[in-house]
């Protein structure tokens, strides 16, 4: 899922986020039009800034999107339906892939 760590700051760029999902700036325009919960900062030129919060909403359309194969139609019905279990299932893929790294640090250090 995410090809690059993401350093703690409040606000990050449309490359810093295209980067960490591994996808085209262009897409997180268009789930911006299509997903009214991102919603970035702009600054009067128009740069786009994103929060955590718009960066857990975007981890979302796309553990539904990319990973999941849903549509954006059923995307947005599944957020709508059961937003917390998405979270959970995502938090929980997380956690897993930790555990996971984890384990074959410790099987390489054998």
């Amino acid at each position: 899922m995410l090809k690059k760590e993401l350093p703690d700051k409040l606000y990050y760029s449309i490359s810093e986020v295209s980067e960490h999902f591994d996808v085209a700036q262009s897409l997180l325009r268009y789930w911006e039009s299509e997903f009214n919960t991102i919603k970035p900062k702009r600054n009067k030129k128009g740069t786009r800034f994103y929060t955590k919060k718009d960066l857990e909403q975007i981890g979302l359309i796309y553990h539904l999107v990319k990973e999941q194969g849903f549509t954006l139609s059923g995307a947005k019905d599944k957020l709508k339906l059961n937003k917390k279990g998405v979270q959970t299932e995502v938090e929980t893929i997380r956690v897993l892939k930790e555990i996971k790294r984890f384990l074959e640090d410790v099987r390489e250090k054998l």
